[in-house]
Order: structure tokens, then sequence, then C-alpha cells
């Protein structure tokens, strides 16, 4: 099970540092790895994983480690509906919202997100591709959940 453990692992990295536009071009990138595996095998692993290709901002399509819904608070779940260059989930934790992005957009998006502020969210602390946001304690999640969806697709 361990090999399996390591083999996701890699094809987490290299979906997370390369535009892979294929299973073929994914395979061939685990071989020069040293993972020899079939389709189907590439095929399970992906679907665990949760992969689905999205576009980027030419309108190409690559393969990408997404949610299909998000987890927001007491098991209430949302469609993953946010639309925003290289937005890839959101998730509520008490007064912290966690935003994962592409390699690359989360400061951006933290900037858009400080400058057009509601009173509800205090601040960002932005990385490579992951974003916290820390909430005002009396925060309202949907509204939240909704300015960010505004602030998010105008990115």
């Amino acid at each position: 099970m361990k090999k399996r453990e390591s083999r996701l692992s890699v094809i987490k990295n290299i979906l997370l540092t390369n535009e892979v536009r294929s299973q073929d071009e994914l395979l061939h990138l685990l071989e020069k790895d040293g993972y020899d595996l079939t389709q189907a095998t590439l095929s399970r692993d992906l679907r665990q994983l949760k992969v689905a290709k999205i576009a980027n901002g030419e309108g190409k399509y690559f393969y990408a480690i997404t949610e299909a819904k998000n987890r927001m608070n007491n098991n209430i779940h949302y469609a993953n509906t946010i639309v925003g260059r290289g937005f890839l989930s959101l998730n509520f934790s008490g007064n912290i919202a966690v935003i994962r992005t592409l390699p690359g957009y989360a400061s951006s998006m933290a900037y858009h997100i400080d400058n057009q502020s509601n009173g509800e969210i205090l601040g960002t602390i932005a990385g490579d591709d992951t974003i916290m946001l820390v909430l005002h304690e009396d925060a309202i999640l949907q509204s939240v959940y909704d300015h960010l969806k505004v602030v998010l697709s105008t990115f």
C-alpha cells in the first residue's frame, strides 16, 4: 500500500507544478519518476485524488486537483461555484476560512480580497497556493461566501 501512497503523492505534485493536458502526458511524466502503471490504474488514482480537467486563462484544459463540493460549517455543503482564475476551493472552520488556489495565484487573490473587504473579513495571509482569511467573530458564513464569490469572479 505504501507504493500507492507514494505514487499518489507524486501524481499530486506533478499536477500542482505542471499543466498536464492528457493522461498519456501524465503517464510519461510518471515513467520519468520510475512509476510504470496502466491507464486504468492512473484513472483510479485520478478519481481518488478528485482530479478534474479545468480551463486555464487561455481556454486550454488541464488536470487539476479540486473538490466537487466544499465543506463550510456543520456539514452544510455548497457547490464550488466561485468563479475566478486559479480558484480551487473554499473551506470554513470557526472564524477562519481557507482558500486553495492553483500555484502562484494566492497572493494576488488575497490582495483583491483585502482591498474589497466587507467588514466581515479582518485580513488575509497568503502563500503560493493557499490563503487564510481571519473572519470577524460575528461573521455570517453565507455572507462571506457571497462576498468572496463577487470579489473572486472579477479576479
